[in-house]
Order: structure tokens, then sequence, then C-alpha cells
């Protein structure tokens, strides 16, 4: 199994169940945190409140945990570094070398953690039913892949899980009046909409915390937004900026599948309904609690002039200040 992320810990220790031995081949490692399988705490709430209610104290519980650590990581990164490495080496036993093969070269939440449920993967590997390997690849053999450091590993099947290839609306091609649309023009509106461009919502998600809690937000919005729309007779909405937003990167993240993608997608602003937030607390306030008409929204209804302002493209950007 080539990589170390998300899928790779999945896969792993599910094939190991059943196959001879399983080797996960890593160029460097990644943060991996043991978590319970089950929620004690939700099982007990649901034992004495209606699940409705056992839900949503479940959700604020976990969500403000995420929010607490993620804090925690940005504020003290030696220190929760030394405590992740730390509980990989009591899962793993104390001979083996987790300053190799788990202790990551990046602060925690730099990229993406992986969470492994009940230690699956630690377990598989403790009981020798999968390795670790961290090398760089020099080439595949008829029998399996050489490394650079001159090892061979031996495989009957090879399985690569080496990341992903972001596309900003699945690779669409975006038009408006005919006119193509660049993406890495597109200024984004509370993650939601892009400067100038009607009637287009995008659901894009937290990368520190779960995707449905911002999908859940955009959700809401847009429902009201539509009613909004019904209730005015309004055919077209439309975010336009009155001033040149800033050039932000749309996600500040150092993984590889993101710093790859980064020219591909949209820009955020420095401020205000033109940043892109990662924290779900703010975004009920910014998202869920937003006026439709802040002056930014602009509404076109049957019969009314067509907005004359460009949409952004790459060879006509926003006029900076």
């Amino acid at each position: 199994m080539i990589g170390s992320g998300a899928t790779a810990v999945t896969l792993v220790p599910e094939m190991a169940k059943k196959a001879a031995h399983v080797t996960m081949l890593q160029r460097s490692p990644t943060y991996i945190v043991s978590r319970p399988a089950e929620d004690k705490v939700a099982l007990g709430l649901r034992k004495i409140l209606p699940e409705k209610a056992a839900y949503g104290l479940t959700r604020w519980k976990n969500t403000l945990l995420q929010m607490l650590f993620f804090r925690l990581a940005k504020k003290r990164p030696e220190k929760v570094k030394e405590r992740i490495v730390g509980m990989a080496q009591e899962e793993l036993g104390a001979d083996f070398d987790v300053e190799t093969h788990f202790t990551p070269s990046y602060n925690p939440w730099d990229q993406r953690l992986c969470l492994v449920p009940d230690g699956d993967l630690f377990k598989s590997i403790k009981d020798g039913e999968a390795s670790v390997v961290t090398d760089n690849i020099d080439t595949f053999t008829e029998s399996g892949i050489k490394l650079a450091s001159g090892q061979t590993l031996d495989a009957d099947i090879v399985v690569s899980a080496t990341g992903l290839q972001l596309e900003f609306m699945g690779g669409a091609d975006l038009f408006v009046d005919g006119q193509p649309i660049e993406p890495s023009s597109l200024h984004g509106y509370r993650g939601i909409m892009f400067n100038n461009v009607p009637n287009l919502i995008v659901t894009f998600g937290y990368t520190n915390a779960s995707w449905t809690l911002k999908a859940d937000l955009i959700a809401k919005f847009v429902s009201r937004l539509i009613r909004h729309m019904d209730r005015t007779g309004a055919v077209e909405v439309r975010p336009i900026a009155d001033q040149h937003p800033g050039d932000a990167p749309w996600l500040d993240f150092s993984s590889g599948y993101v710093t790859r993608a980064l020219h591909r997608l949209p820009k955020q602003g420095k401020e205000a309904p033109w940043r892109l937030n990662q924290n779900y607390v703010q975004d009920i306030f910014e998202i869920g609690r937003a006026r439709l008409h802040d002056g930014i929204l602009r509404y076109r209804k049957p019969g009314d002039a067509a907005f004359d302002t460009p949409p952004e493209t790459a060879s006509q950007p926003l006029a900076a200040e």
C-alpha cells in the first residue's frame, strides 16, 4: 500500500485481516490518532434523553472538542505533536521506531490528521499483520518495488493510495453569457458564491472539522436565499465586490494535494465576507445569520437591465484600489 493518508490507514487494517501481510510504504509520516469507534457519551445520552436532544448535545460536544484541539495545536504545536506521537508509542510499544514512522516533519493541523477507529491500524502492526516502511521509491521491479535505500519490497499486489487531484466543480467548464470564466480568477463570497457569477452555489466544507458542518450551514443559507428570491420575484443573484477583495489562497494548508491545485482554485479575500473561515461557530453568525441585503448581493428581476459589470476572468481581473 503506497501512501499513509486516510485511504491507506483505512485499507491497511482491513486488508490485513485476509492478506498474509500488508506493508504500508510512505514517503513521510502522517499524524495518526486512535479514537473509539463508538462514542460512549453519545450512547449514555441516548439512554436518558430524547434522540434529537442527545444528537444535538453530542454534535456540539464533538464540534467544540475539535475546535479546542485545533486551537491548541496552533497555539502549542510542539506539545500537541509530543502528545500525538506519544500516543502512537503507547499503542505500538516502547520498542517501535515511532520517530521514523509516525513523527511528521510538519506541525499538527498543517495537514489533516488521520483517525483510526479503536486503533485498528496500530493493532495490525503490533500483531505482525502489517508493517510500515518509510522510504522513497526508486523503481518498480518484476517482483515489487525497489526503494531509494536499496531495499526491495516483494509484493503480489501494489495498491496506490497517494492522494487526490482536486478539481473545482469537478472540472466543469464555467461560462457566463458565453464568456469562459477561469476559476482561479474568482473570489469567493462567504465560501459559497463567487464574485459577479450569477446563481452559482458551491458547497465547500472545513479542512479542520467535519465537512457536513459547513454543508449544513450552506444548505440553510441557500434555502433562505431561494425563498427570498421567490418572494421578491428575483431570477438572478450575484455577489459583486466594489473593491478588490485581496488575493489570499483558497486554502491555507500544506498537504500536497492542496498545494498542487492552488493555482486552479478560486481566491479568498482578506476580510469578511470574502474570507473563507475554518471556524464553525464563527460561520454560524457569518453564514447562518447573514443578511440577504448586505450591499454585496445584487438581485435582478425579469425586465431589469442586465448587470453591466463583466465577470472576473484571467484577462479581466478586478481593478485593485
